[in-house]
């Protein structure tokens, strides 16, 4: 089930609200738990299991740490245990396959795919991706982490961890909440008429942003690539679906986390903000502390920093910046393209650190804001595409190996004009700075009228279409 979805807004969601908050409020964390398994269980019930088992070990494993507080070795033993459990569990779900096929393309050793114990089946690989267990084990991780650095107490009840990890606003997507940041509101949270309202309103503001923007860019990439795929792509051709690609990201992953914090607002719940408005950023480093905040800084508090950061003089940072950024390409998915889209901007941002530094410092705003959405469009191109020979067809296209235009990208770019235009100014603050703008009378009569429009438009929007891919969904 997705935000974006019929059954999620006119019945899920409804009955959600009606029984949460006829609760009375010693139960709401056990209604949150049960609704958010059901909504994860809604396509496939049957990994309900391994949310549980995730649950119980890494709830165990924070009490332990905490019952050896005063023993720094065997504390440290079990937050190794709890982090390598979600390595495996995670390496077994997304990477299992990946690491299968290439052992057999390098060494040509067949690896069975079955194994019998005790009369039962156990796949070894070729196991379907669990949704969202990208985001859920990076966060019971950081609990363990977390309580061991004395960040945040221990949880002891075992329903507030559950929560914590299967909470459905962010779960199968995002943001990554770290325990750390949520761990008072799991004991108590504000609920007020107040939180409903800015909840309701950021909900709405995300579900356009989803609906309405994404969705109606999306198709001009596919076409696209479909003209790559004909062998009639040209240069326009593919400028405008790396531009229309990284736009239906955005606004694709930019729409849910905003309606993701929006319903945890709604449920008292203050998540950290995953966007900044990278589009407006004049680096790439610039633009990865805007983009996907939440994945940037568990990787910095998780695995830069205790890998020594940039404490370690220039060789030690480059190794640390190679090392988290693989791990971020990879992160996304088993595939050759991520690691390479996360080693290219490694690359990057090790340019802009020793060697662009003092270039850029003195390069006028507007040309390093036009090679920072080079360099970040570009890697969208390795981002999208998985298979490397046609990624760099495409890319080499884009660099003028294809003819510079035709009928079809004159064609294409007039029928997206109104969209593409739309879509740069939503990417940039000026919205907001309009609205703020507003007497705080007109903000009041305009807000419910904009929040019941946009609903019937998505509402139509849904009704009518069929294109309502959720790209994050897979990672």
């Amino acid at each position: 089930m997705v935000f974006s979805s019929l059954t999620f807004l006119f019945l899920y969601l409804p009955l959600t609200l009606l029984v949460y908050f006829l609760s009375p409020l010693r139960w709401r964390n056990f209604i949150l738990l049960a609704v958010s398994l059901l909504f994860y269980g809604w396509g496939e019930p049957v990994y309900i299991v391994i949310m549980f088992l995730s649950i119980a070990i890494d709830y165990t494993h924070g009490l332990l740490v905490e019952k050896y507080r005063d023993n720094d070795r065997k504390a440290r033993w079990f937050v190794a245990q709890s982090v390598i459990f979600n390595l495996l569990l995670l390496g077994f779900f997304k990477y299992g396959t990946f690491f299968a096929e290439n052992l057999y393309a390098l060494t040509g050793l067949q690896i069975p795919q079955h194994i019998q114990v005790l009369g039962l089946t156990i796949p070894l690989w070729g196991v379907p991706l669990p949704i969202g267990i990208s985001f859920y084990t990076f966060q019971t991780m950081s609990y363990t982490i977390d309580v061991y650095r004395k960040d945040a107490p221990v949880q002891r009840s075992v329903v507030d961890f559950g929560t914590f990890v299967t909470m459905f606003p962010q779960l199968i997507a995002g943001p990554i909440v770290q325990y750390k940041t949520v761990a008072a509101e799991l004991v108590r949270r504000v609920h007020s008429s107040e939180n409903f309202a800015v909840g309701a309103r950021r909900f709405c503001v995300g579900l356009a942003k989803k609906v309405l923007l994404a969705n109606s860019i999306g198709a001009l990439w596919d076409e696209c690539l479909a003209a790559q795929g004909a062998g009639t792509l040209t240069v326009l051709g593919g400028w405008l679906g790396l531009i229309a690609y990284g736009f239906q990201i955005y606004f694709d992953f930019s729409g849910y986390s905003d309606m993701a914090i929006g319903l945890g607002r709604i449920f008292g719940f203050y998540f950290d903000e995953n966007f900044a408005h990278p589009y407006c950023a004049d680096s790439v480093g610039s633009f990865w502390r805007r983009w996907h905040m939440s994945l940037t800084s568990w990787f910095r508090d998780y695995l830069y920093i205790p890998l020594g950061g940039n404490r370690g003089g220039t060789a030690k940072t480059i190794r640390n910046l190679i090392i988290v950024w693989f791990c971020t390409g990879f992160w996304h998915g088993a595939s050759w393209n991520f690691v390479l889209w996360g080693l290219y901007f490694a690359a990057w941002l090790i340019l802009e650190r020793y060697v662009l530094r003092n270039v850029l410092e003195k390069t006028p705003a507007a040309v390093k804001h036009l090679y920072t959405l080079i360099v970040v469009f570009v890697g969208w191109g390795l981002f999208a595409i998985v298979d490397l020979r046609q990624c760099g067809d495409y890319l080499a296209a884009c660099f003028g190996a294809a003819p510079l235009w035709s009928a079809a990208d004159l064609f294409r770019l007039a029928s997206y004009a109104v969209t593409l235009t739309a879509l740069v100014i939503a990417a940039t603050p000026l919205g907001q700075r309009l609205w703020a703008r507003l007497p705080a009378k007109a903000d009041r009569v305009a807000t419910p009228i904009l929040m019941a429009a946009s609903l019937v438009v998505c509402t139509a929007y849904l009704v009518d279409g069929s294109y309502n891919p959720f790209l994050y969904f897979r990672f």
